[in-house]
């Protein structure tokens, strides 16, 4: 089916970009530390502000690959919790999406 091929190609370049994002945020909190103590605080503030942006990324990172495993075994489109299709326009704007909007408002997503 064409439509889930453009769809697994548009997750594999977000896995793409998603990986080089935190490759990125891991060389910026490798980078050494200035002797300023100052400097060496904001830093520091800096790198717990990456750690969350690069959980995120992880996270996304995760949910990205789980979409694409669902599309390989023929069960994207389906909540995983209840089995009803996932609406369309919810998988148009939130291709990861393994629920369906009536079970995501249950969860709490």
């Amino acid at each position: 089916m064409k439509d889930l091929a453009d769809v697994r190609a548009k997750l594999e370049a977000r896995l793409l970009n998603l990986g080089a994002r935190v490759d990125e945020i891991e060389t910026e909190q490798r980078a050494p530390l200035g002797d300023d103590f100052s400097d060496q605080a904001v830093a520091r503030e800096d790198d717990e502000a990456l750690d969350g942006v690069e959980r995120a990324a992880l996270e996304d990172i995760a949910q990205t690959r789980n979409a694409i495993a669902r599309i390989d075994a023929g069960t994207y489109g389906q909540c995983v919790s209840c089995g009803e299709n996932i609406a369309p326009a919810r998988l148009a704007a939130l291709p990861t999406a393994s629920l369906c909007i009536g079970c995501a408002q249950a969860a709490g997503n």
